[in-house]
């Protein structure tokens, strides 16, 4: 459990102090889709299929601090530095990067307690790197509609 709450007081230290983009408006509409599409995506790869599960297979009061307050930010950061108006190809590449920090920050929850709190059933790392672009675009998508409803 160190390592979950060291990140994301880190995660949620730099989310909102490097924030130049997001209104608030924007943080909260981000904030509660994350929130919700974990549960969903959550719902069904760990709670149906149990391919991996935080801290161990039962549903505890603390799986609800990787739900809720550990994703966000981790998306504000992504949104915050999003290359809105650049060439496909650079959008591609900032997307590829955040694929592959997620990808490595995975791996450093995989490690023994205190540290780890994440534990792979018949899921690994190879799934987690084709799955994260599709949810990361969600969010890009969502972010996107977001901005266009406020205008």
């Amino acid at each position: 459990m160190i390592g979950l709450m060291i990140a994301i007081i880190l995660f949620n230290t730099i989310a909102f102090t490097m924030n130049r983009r997001l209104t608030i408006n924007q943080i909260v509409h981000i904030w509660t889709f994350t929130i919700a599409l974990q549960v969903l995506v959550d719902l069904y790869i760990d709670g149906k299929y149990h391919s991996y599960w935080y801290f161990n297979e039962n549903t505890e009061w603390r799986d609800l601090f990787t739900l809720t307050i550990l994703i966000p930010p981790v998306n504000m950061m992504f949104l915050n530095g999003y290359l809105c108006g650049r060439s496909f190809p650079k959008r591609m590449m900032y997307i590829f990067y955040w694929v592959i920090a997620i990808r490595l920050y995975e791996a450093i929850t995989l490690l023994p307690e205190p540290w780890g709190y994440f534990h792979h059933g018949w899921w690994n790392l190879w799934y987690s790197l084709l799955v994260n672009p599709f949810l990361l675009g969600m969010v890009l998508f969502y972010y996107k509609w977001i901005r266009k409803m406020e205008k």
